[in-house]
């Protein structure tokens, strides 16, 4: 089976026009000394539109090492680097399979400068072992079956909600509501899509209604799709990455993300019937591997098709948001594309 792609997502959130410096110098000077990367040759990783980020692969001998990250989003403090840097950490070092931030020369995970009066963000990782799916043709690895790779899916990411829903940070990433919220939709979205906003508000309140405990609410990826992680075909082994978009929210949130990228797989089905059942085993199976870390309630998974919506409002927000980087208006195609699916993700 060749999956078609869904809503495709980008690592590291890259930036396709973002020159720091007056001489397009781009960074990579003083990170190479902060990390002592003198040996490596950086490639830099193409950006896309409305990325925040300049991303490099640093590669020693002909092999990839390491990624190099530089940020200086609007809107993001120090604290907010931090906070994920030490929360990819922690997962590391707890033995999620997650790439790990390396620290610098000074022992640092997270490292600054400023040129031109503004300050830049730098973080090493380690290296996903493996490829995207997406650069195998959407082809799983020679002799394993599609359910090995569900079930890893769904595997790799209870363990990243088994150590957040204990995981006590020094510095805090934000809130669901910090960005999502009435008045942000206000000032982020253009009162010609009047109609839209009404109908985000209304899921707004509704979320707001969601219960809040450490069983159900935390730190999550908030991005976790096949963009974000490495597979060793190989071995079947998934390594996560970009953390970039982490931030406190519901744990069926990034489930719910599992399950739109999933129905890539099946959409050419054309009876219905047939797709629904392909659907349900494909996220049967996830579930089975994301249990096999951590639990999930019965209770939470009837809620799917709000947390569905709520994916579906972080997408427009996103489109919106890249829209506002680039000094350019949305596309209104791509504003209905996203509009008309409402409440039509479970098929």
């Amino acid at each position: 089976m060749k999956r078609k792609s869904v809503n495709p997502t980008y690592s590291m959130c890259v930036q396709p026009a973002f020159i720091i410096g007056t001489k397009n110098e781009d960074g990579t000077d003083n990170a190479k000394k902060l990390y002592d990367l003198k040996e490596h040759e950086l490639s830099q990783i193409p950006g896309h539109e409305g990325g925040r980020n300049l991303v490099y692969i640093c590669v020693k001998r002909g092999e990839p090492e390491y990624v190099l990250r530089i940020g200086g989003a609007e809107g993001r403090k120090a604290e907010d680097y931090l906070a994920e840097a030490e929360f990819v950490h922690y997962l590391a070092e707890g033995g999620a399979p997650v790439v790990d931030v390396i620290p610098s020369i000074n022992g640092k995970l997270v490292e600054s400068f400023s040129q031109d009066g503004k300050d830049y963000f730098v973080m090493l990782f380690s290296y996903a072992k493996g490829m995207l799916i997406s650069d195998n043709g959407y082809r799983y690895r020679d002799g394993a079956p599609l359910e090995e790779y569900f079930y890893n899916t769904g595997k790799a990411l209870g363990a990243i909600h088994r150590l957040s829903k204990v995981y006590k940070p020094v510095n805090r990433r934000f809130e669901f509501f910090d960005k999502y919220n009435r008045e942000y939709i206000d000032e982020l979205i253009p009162d010609e899509y009047e109609e839209l906003k009404k109908e985000i508000k209304e899921h707004l309140e509704l979320f707001h209604g969601l219960p809040v405990n450490e069983r159900v609410y935390g730190l999550v990826h908030f991005d976790f799709s096949d963009g974000n992680y490495h597979i060793d075909m190989n071995t079947g082994d998934i390594t996560v990455f970009d953390f970039d978009n982490c931030m406190y929210c519901w744990y069926m949130f990034d489930l719910a993300n599992l399950w739109i990228h999933g129905t890539g797989w099946f959409q050419n089905e054309p009876d219905p019937e047939k797709r629904m059942a392909g659907m349900k085993g494909y996220f049967d199976t996830v579930l089975d591997g994301y249990r096999s870390e951590t639990d999930i309630s019965d209770e939470e998974l009837s809620k799917l098709q709000l947390f569905l919506d709520m994916v579906l409002i972080e997408n427009i927000v996103d489109e919106f948001e890249c829209s506002k980087r680039e000094g350019e208006e949305p596309d209104p195609e791509d504003i209905d594309e996203l509009s008309a699916r409402w409440g039509q993700l479970l098929w």
